[in-house]
Formats: structure tokens, sequence, C-alpha cells
């Protein structure tokens, strides 16, 4: 039976393309434009998950992942 999980997408410019990361498996794709590079990275997601043992996942799987923003003061005062 197939099951719905939620996983941090980060999609960051790259040269004339798209790294997208799942920070949660230590997974990556890319591709031309963010829609390809975050389609690409579900199907590097899928794939890992039909064919990895639940060992590697319970491995690799992180839950704790959190996002945000800082302010960092640069340059000279």
């Amino acid at each position: 039976m197939k099951t719905i999980r939620n996983f941090t997408v980060i999609i960051e410019k790259e040269d004339d393309g798209y790294v997208a990361l799942c920070p949660e498996l230590d997974i990556a794709s890319q591709g031309d434009t963010v829609e390809e590079s975050k389609m690409n990275l579900q199907e590097a997601i899928e794939l890992f998950f039909e064919h990895a043992s639940n060992e590697e996942v319970d491995n690799r799987l992180k839950s704790d992942i959190f996002i945000t923003n800082m302010q960092i003061s640069v340059g000279q005062a």
C-alpha cells in the first residue's frame, strides 16, 4: 500500500540550470528549469524508496530539518 509523505525541497540556481535537494534524504537532482529540477528530484526520491532497504531508509532519513532566515552584518562599519 502506498502512502503520501511530505519532504522539503530546496532549489538553487547553478550556472545555466537548477539543483534541487531533499535534505531529509540527502538526495539531489538537477534540471534546466525550476520545475524540471523538482520533477527530477521527485523521480530520484521515488526510485530511492523503490530500491532501498528499510535499513538504508532508516539510516538516511532525517526528521528534524529546520529552514529559517538570519540577518548577518557584513562589511565595514
